[in-house]
């Protein structure tokens, strides 16, 4: 690898922030500390010492490096500070770096600093600053000499990180990683609007109970499979579930265990929940009693939810916050929270099949000109046009004419490419085995170069032992036997599926788009609601082109995806067909009770 010259930076700051952060606000910044690493000049300032401007140039011939920029930025962004324009984040470097490896010290900069060698301050005593720095203010004198020396420790650990991990990189790849966190840094600042009028009664935890309880019998009235235990609360019954799988005649589709018994794991009944879709109250219902006790959803003061983005997180490279903090949980009836404020409207600007239009592109040409899927995606109905060529709906079908045909295709379209097995298909679209088998071998002979391409990404994968997106994510293979190759089939879709959102995010800041959020193959986006519409239309040229940069070779390559779009304007609210059901089964009960002033019990 080419050495990496960093003398056109006038300037190069290795800085870190310590900071305060509760749930839902934005972050309040307790310190600075900073080593200019051409002067060296160094910088360690207590919060009062913080002017309106940064203590240091933020311009395009000054370089930044940290460790989870978009934490640092974000502290920028606290403090009313410009952004830098050019940001090193030795996190994502990291990752990657090590992604699929293990890290007996994690990923943090703890994990970073053993895996070069370098000697590293001790775990206990790190964490033991993060908590009182954490329990917030005041600060003895002591205390604050204490954190200040912190943070300047962790400044000096990437100094000490620069030149090592300099040779492993490629540096516009790197700058293109951390512009990202640094876009991130701006959604997470901003957060989602929150209809702060239902939010306070579902985080108040004697209310919550009482809905989490009363929407058992308004939901479970369709399926009969809750009862309620000795201590009167409600629980899901194995046998009555057992006695509407065979009322819809699903008993035998139903994956089992080794056991033989039900498989009733989270992932199963959502995929189950794909191929019936009237399961997905039900999926809902459980995830709402099994993982949400309480409603942690971090909103702030100013009514937007917020939390951290963690971006590069997941071995494919895509952004993953915690869940129960997240207004995009798997709760999909709790996105109805999503209100914009007097004036505005929100919009959700997501790729159109998305994953089936990388598949085509990333196997195009692999064993010759014919690339039938790449045809079907550009009939602007993939799963209509598969249906129409193996002759399942004659030639003249509409999706409206024939959309239960339809739909039983795309299911099989949007989960075979991974590698889906006869009997799942089955179980997902309630026909038989042989009638799966057929649909699978119809998915083979049409996409055989998909097939082939896929095939021969698996044998080479295990072969070099390393897998690498275009713009360089970077995933090691482990031990061959204990390799998921269904996974390994799934990644380089799903990770060239990141680096176009990661490429759409940074080009839609760079036009001013108001990014709020990035949610796997979409985006939310906020704006005045007469200036809506236009930034919809700007923001899926930018996914256009991003997508494009990402799929082809070169300007003149033909590779492109859709985008689809929602808008929702205040004085209305985010809406989601998979959760309106439950969400107004709660508006319905919660009507019914005294309403609160306090955000929490």
């Amino acid at each position: 690898m080419t050495p990496i010259d960093l003398s056109q930076y006038e300037q190069i700051w290795c800085h870190d922030f310590e900071f305060i952060s509760r749930p839902g606000e934005r972050l309040d910044v307790v310190c600075l500390a900073a080593h200019e690493l051409h002067s060296g000049q160094t910088i360690a300032l207590w919060r009062d010492e913080l002017g309106e401007q940064p203590p240091y140039r933020t311009d395009d011939k000054v370089l930044f490096v940290s460790f989870v920029a978009n934490a640092e930025v974000t502290c920028h962004l606290s403090l009313g500070w410009q952004a830098p324009e050019n940001v090193l984040d030795l996190s994502p470097v990291f990752r990657n770096l090590v992604n699929g490896r293990s890290t007996p010290e994690g990923k943090g900069l703890i994990g970073m600093m053993r895996y070069f060698g370098l000697d590293a301050i001790d775990a206990k005593r790190k964490d033991a600053m993060q908590k009182r720095v954490m329990q917030g203010w005041p600060f003895t004198p002591a205390e604050r000499e204490q954190i200040l020396r912190y943070c300047a420790s962790d400044a000096e650990a990437l100094i000490r990180l620069l030149p090592r991990v300099l040779p492993e990189i490629e540096l516009g790849v790197a700058l293109y990683w951390g512009e990202f966190a640094a876009v991130s840094a701006l959604m997470q600042h901003r957060g989602v609007p929150i209809d702060m009028e239902n939010f306070p009664q579902l985080a108040d935890k004697k209310i919550w109970r009482d809905i989490r309880d009363d929407m058992v019998p308004a939901v479970d009235a369709q399926y009969g499979v809750f009862a309620r235990n000795a201590a009167g609360d409600w629980t899901f019954s194995a046998e009555k579930w057992v006695t509407y799988l065979k009322r819809e005649g699903l008993y035998d589709l139903w994956p089992r265990l080794e056991s033989g018994a039900l498989n009733m794991r989270r992932k199963t009944f959502e995929n189950m929940s794909k191929g019936f879709s009237q399961l997905e109250e039900l999926r809902q219902l459980r995830h709402t009693r099994d993982k949400m006790r309480k409603v942690k959803l971090a909103v702030g003061a100013d009514g937007r939810n917020r939390t951290m983005l963690w971006p590069f997180k997941s071995k494919t490279g895509r952004t993953q916050p915690k869940a129960s903090e997240w207004i995009f949980s798997p709760a999909v009836w709790l996105r109805s929270l999503i209100k914009p404020e007097p004036g505005m409207a929100v919009a959700y600007v997501d790729y159109s099949s998305m994953e089936f239009l990388l598949a085509a592109s990333l196997s195009d040409g692999h064993t010759g000109p014919v690339n039938n899927m790449l045809d079907m995606y550009r009939s602007g109905d993939p799963y209509l046009a598969f249906a129409k060529s193996v002759g399942a709906v004659p030639k003249s079908a509409t999706k409206k004419s024939h959309e239960p045909v339809r739909d039983n295709y795309k299911v099989m379209l949007l989960s075979t490419q991974y590698g889906l097995s006869v009997a799942t298909l089955a179980a997902r679209l309630k026909i038989s085995t042989f009638e799966a088998y057929e649909m699978l071998s119809q998915h083979h002979q049409q996409f055989s170069q998909y097939w082939a391409w896929s095939d021969d990404y698996i044998q080479h994968s295990m072969q070099t032992g390393v897998v690498q997106t275009a713009f360089g994510w970077t995933y090691h293979i482990g031990i061959v036997g204990q390799i998921n190759e269904r996974s390994l089939r799934n990644w380089p879709i799903q990770s060239a599926g990141a680096d176009i959102l990661r490429i759409a995010c940074i080009l839609a800041a760079r036009h001013g788009i108001r990014l709020l959020a990035p949610v796997h193959d979409a985006v939310l986006i906020e704006a005045p609601i007469d200036r809506i519409e236009a930034d919809v239309t700007l923001m899926q040229e930018v996914m256009r082109r991003a997508s494009c940069i990402v799929l082809n070779k070169d300007a003149n390559g033909a590779h492109e995806l859709r985008t689809d779009f929602k808008i929702f304007k205040h004085p209305g609210h985010y809406t989601d067909p998979r959760g309106d059901a439950i969400w107004e089964h709660v508006l319905e009960l919660l009507a019914v009770r005294p309403r609160t002033t306090e955000r929490r019990a």
